[in-house]
């Protein structure tokens, strides 16, 4: 730990010794860099001083061990323990109140071509009466912005007062003209005095860098000026695929980055008494954008700010993809009590974005007017703005076991799936449905097949093909987890044996033969003194699963689970932990794509679990395998299929992204591994794919551009045979593999 003085608020350290420059907002953490040039900051951090805080010095931990990047140890949220909104002030959007004193507020995009009056102003109403708070509209030029004022005034001559947000990128003057009519402006600070991104690492002297930053408010001004004027909102919306290249090459691509590119423009709007504005940290990459939107408000709880939050992962895509990787994301934040306004950015017409961000918001409004939590407890290990996950110890082979229990787990992930009786009398169908690969009818584990199963009711000892059924499934090292009860009555050779924490203190495990494995299953809220049985018992763990069951009022996965981690590490039990969720009957697909989303992906965006299990009556099973799999990838953990970063659409995209989206991936999904950013143009272009390997992008009316990360490698390319073209590219980088032939 390292103290800084808060009264020298820019400390830099090269080689070990400390020097002081001139003070700044910010304190910018440096290591073994010269002190003539800014370079790229890996180890660059920002810490400010709250001046009505009295604090005499902030507080400095490395973010993660032996990491040397220093980061405040200050709070994130409300509360680390349950689940409590964030206080802000209101900011006036048009007549919709956006803050924490209102609800969460519902908005999306058009897609239509904005200098198309008629279409706008008609999916404008349709996005309203889906019930919509605030609509967002493209603004690139200056016929955009003439019409925009044909737009406004169409609504209202139709009794539609629907807030109206111009999407500014690379036109201040553009914004200045649109700010004349629309109730709120989004810039983006990446592009909006920069220059586009040419992803070059710049250097500069402390005097090049400040004229840099007289540059941006010198352009910037005008804009605040105006929205003071005429009583405009703005949104200071960070995106990480859009940083410049002074903010890349002074604190890297990452979530410092966004941040302080985000403060650069808030510290002007605040010298010129602005402050109706909101912040937005947008990434497609939901561990990424939590990150920023955490070291967000962090340095706002320091600086003793209030400005709401805006809340989306960009570019997620469509279907059950993009709502997950929307509910991980966005779910994770208000699980923590951030957020006021949120987006669920969908490669669908704008007016299904609404239903699942309703059900996103519901879920943030309930949970907070609960305050669903858990009692209090010392949070010592999670790492809050960095990614560093806690790998549970692997299944081990004990000498002398038969099987091979190193498989029934996976290090990048494990997917558990129930099943039920009735599936055992069809061995081959439930092989499939496990997603095992089948060889002459035998069972093998492919790249996603279930790792584990959970069987609550055993077959009779003398169903002979059932029981040949699960043999052949531990032959292929699949875990067989079945009740204690079961195991005791029905006894199957070489299952893992379910208990509860009851039947260990009792000693009802002891019942089993010596050296039979476990897993344990617990709520994660119980009294320490209850789980201090897990150490008597440790060398034949092999999982624990934290089940906390669903509906209690007040009861929360997240911080449960959070707890119970902290419980594990402080006592130095290493158990892999698979995320246990049991649904109720006829709960709708959205609710639950969207609730384990937002609880499980909370837990492991910050590394914490090594699996999930998810049961719901009634649901298709492959639906439920299928959700499972896309979770984990979507917490960038186990990548099991082709990832995409589709962008929603708007009126600068160049083609039908829809339909182009739906082609690239009938060709393509069969490339795990591989991640391909589908782009309407080029403000989506190439520094919103940061995660992509191959990108295809609009670049002219019925052209493509082709990109390998973020290299553009091929222009102009006829919209007929630009897939061919994409699947060639992939082919040329050796990425390709023939789709599998069904049996």
């Amino acid at each position: 730990m390292a103290t800084v003085p808060a009264s020298f608020p820019h400390l830099k350290s090269f080689d070990g010794r400390s020097s002081l420059t001139k003070a700044v907002d910010f304190t910018k953490v440096s290591f073994a860099r010269g002190p003539q040039r800014i370079r790229k900051p890996s180890t660059h951090l920002s810490v400010a001083r709250n001046p009505n805080s009295g604090s005499d010095t902030v507080e400095l931990e490395p973010a993660s061990d032996g990491s040397p990047l220093l980061v405040p140890r200050q709070k994130y949220c409300e509360s680390i323990h349950k689940t409590v909104r964030r206080k802000t002030r209101t900011v006036m959007v048009g007549n919709v109140a956006l803050g924490s004193d209102h609800p969460i507020r519902i908005q999306t995009m058009t897609t239509s071509d904005t200098k198309d009056v008629a279409k706008t102003v008609e999916e404008v109403m349709r996005i309203a009466d889906k019930g919509a708070d605030i609509v967002r509209i493209t603004v690139q030029g200056r016929k955009e912005a003439d019409a925009c004022f044909e737009i406004k005034n169409s609504l209202v001559q139709k009794n539609y007062n629907i807030p109206l947000v111009a999407d500014i990128h690379f036109a201040p003057a553009v914004a200045l003209r649109v700010a004349e009519c629309f109730d709120k402006i989004r810039v983006n600070p990446g592009n909006f005095a920069d220059r586009r991104a040419q992803f070059e690492k710049l250097e500069y002297t402390e005097e090049d860098y400040q004229k840099e930053l007289e540059h941006i408010e010198k352009v910037f001004t005008p804009l605040v000026e105006k929205c003071k004027q005429y009583g405009r909102a703005m949104r200071i919306g960070t995106n990480h695929g859009s940083l410049s290249d002074r903010i890349m090459s002074y604190y890297g691509d990452s979530p410092r980055g966004m941040v302080e590119s985000a403060f650069e423009f808030a510290r002007i709007c605040r010298k010129l008494d602005f402050h109706n504005f909101v912040f937005s940290m947008k990434a497609s990459n939901p561990v990424v954008m939590v990150q920023a939107y955490r070291l967000l408000v962090a340095e706002m709880y320091v600086q003793g700010w209030d400005y709401p939050l805006h809340l989306g992962v960009t570019e997620a895509g469509e279907g059950e993809d993009g709502r997950m990787k929307s509910a991980i994301g966005i779910g994770t934040l208000l699980m923590d009590g951030l957020g006021d306004t949120i987006r669920v950015s969908l490669t669908e017409p704008p007016e299904e974005e609404i239903d699942p961000c309703r059900r996103l918001a519901n879920l943030g409004t309930i949970a907070a007017s609960h305050q669903i939590g858990v009692t209090p407890f010392e949070e010592k290990n999670r790492h809050y703005f960095d990614f560093q996950r806690r790998s549970g110890q692997l299944p081990l082979q004990k000498e002398g076991e038969e099987v091979d229990y190193r498989g029934v787990l996976h290090r990048d992930g494990s997917v558990l799936m129930s099943v039920s009786l009735d599936k055992l009398k069809a061995p081959e169908l439930l092989y499939r449905s496990l997603a095992a690969k089948l060889v002459v009818g035998m069972p093998f584990k492919d790249l996603a097949t279930v790792d584990s199963i959970l069987l609550k009711e055993l077959p009779p000892v003398d169903d002979a093909d059932a029981r040949l059924a699960l043999k052949r499934l531990v032959d292929i090292s699949m875990g067989i987890v079945t009740p204690l009860s079961e195991q005791l009555t029905k006894p199957l050779p070489h299952a893992i044996v379910l208990v509860n924490l009851k039947e260990l203190s009792s000693g009802a495990h002891k019942l089993l033969p010596e050296g039979t494995r476990l897993a344990i299953t617990l709520r994660g809220d119980e009294a320490h003194e209850e789980l201090e049985i897990l150490k008597s018992v440790a060398d034949n763990v092999i999982m624990v699963l934290h089940n906390l069951p669903y509906g209690g009022e007040r009861d929360s996965r997240v911080h449960a689970g959070r707890r119970l981690f902290e419980y594990l590490e402080e006592n130095g039990l290493n158990f892999p932990v698979i995320h246990h969720l049991e649904f109720p009957e006829k709960m709708h697909r959205d609710d639950l794509v969207i609730t384990a989303g937002s609880n499980v992906g909370a837990l492991l965006v910050d590394g914490l679990g090594d699996g999930l299990l998810l049961e719901a009556p009634g649901q298709d099973f492959e639906f439920l395998r299928d959700t499972s799999f896309n979770l984990l990838q979507g917490c960038r953990m186990r990548n099991t299929k082709t990832e995409y970063v589709s962008c929603p659409s708007c009126g600068r995209t160049l083609f039908d992204l829809q339909e182009i989206s739906a082609q690239i991936r009938e060709k393509t999904s069969h490339l795990p591994g591989v991640s391909i950013a589908i782009m309407g143009c080029i403000v989506n272009g190439p520094g919103e794919m940061a995660d992509a390997d191959f990108g295809y992008v609009g670049g002219a009316p019925g052209k493509i551009d082709l990109y390998v990360g973020k290299t553009v490698v091929q222009r102009g390319i006829e919209m007929e045979t630009a897939t061919d073209a994409l699947i060639q590219l992939i082919k040329d980088h050796g990425r390709w593999v023939d789709p599998p032939v069904e049996e």
